[in-house]
């Protein structure tokens, strides 16, 4: 797919992997919207980035996407890539905390319900376009769960599996599927929870994640899995539970 002269729109774009995405997506002289809840961030990824055009949007709420598509279609009629980026990151105990945790910001809406909801609302414009594409962020975690976040990682799964029939149904449209796979990045996505765990490793930066995704979409690679999330994809297929025992030995 051509990696110039698009227009893309970005959820949870103000941060992490979404902001290194609008960044290298504006370096190949695309036109690129960013949309995210916190508008402070927003303005911080705009006085970096002049050339974004930003987006309050809360993508968890139905009415909220709706309200983001109808002006990203009004305003930019050439949008022709989605990124389904937004997303949060919970760890959850069900022994003892579930219904406090899952009733707080809720991980299914806003990593799964979200660019459902958003793929099937920007599909029948998409279709309109010469060339478009939907570009799904999920997880390595997403073929090998880590237990102590299980809904997070079901969501991915899902997202992931999401992927493979949108791609299907589409196929023989001049929309293309892509799915960007990272590892642990070192992003605002789990709240603190490794700092609070003393984990050290914080992961890869938020740009190489970008730059694979940048070159796999160039070559129509349509499951992008980026550093150690390419080992969790083949060891789901190869030694899953070596590789879920692996994972959860702590």
């Amino acid at each position: 797919m051509q990696t110039t002269g698009n227009t893309i729109l970005i959820t949870g774009g103000g941060t992490g992997i979404g902001l290194a995405l609008a960044r290298v997506f504006l370096r190949e002289n695309n036109d690129v919207i960013i949309c995210g809840r916190r508008e402070q961030k927003l303005l911080e990824a705009k006085n970096q980035f002049p050339r974004l055009h930003t987006r309050i949007c809360d993508v968890s709420e139905a009415n909220s996407r709706k309200t983001l598509v109808n002006w990203t279609i009004a305003h930019f009629g050439n949008l022709n890539i989605l990124v389904n980026n937004a997303g949060i990151q919970r760890e959850i105990d069900f022994k003892t905390e579930a219904d406090d945790r899952i009733t707080g910001e809720n991980e299914i809406e806003i990593n799964l319900q979200a660019p459902v909801h958003l793929s099937a609302l920007f599909i029948p414009h998409l279709l309109k376009q010469p060339e478009a594409a939907i570009i799904n962020v999920s997880s390595g975690l997403g073929f090998v769960p880590i237990a102590r976040m299980p809904v997070y990682c079901a969501t991915k799964a899902a997202l992931h599996s999401f992927s493979i029939s949108l791609r299907h149904q589409l196929k023989d449209t001049a929309i293309k599927v892509f799915e960007i796979i990272p590892p642990t990045v070192d992003t605002e996505l789990d709240k603190g929870t490794r700092d609070r765990r003393g984990q050290t490793d914080r992961g890869i930066p938020p740009g190489e994640v970008a730059e694979a995704t940048l070159q796999g979409i160039a070559g129509d690679d349509f499951e992008i899995a980026v550093g150690q999330a390419q080992f969790l994809k083949n060891g789901a297929r190869n030694d899953p539970e070596g590789i879920f025992r692996m994972l959860n030995s702590h």
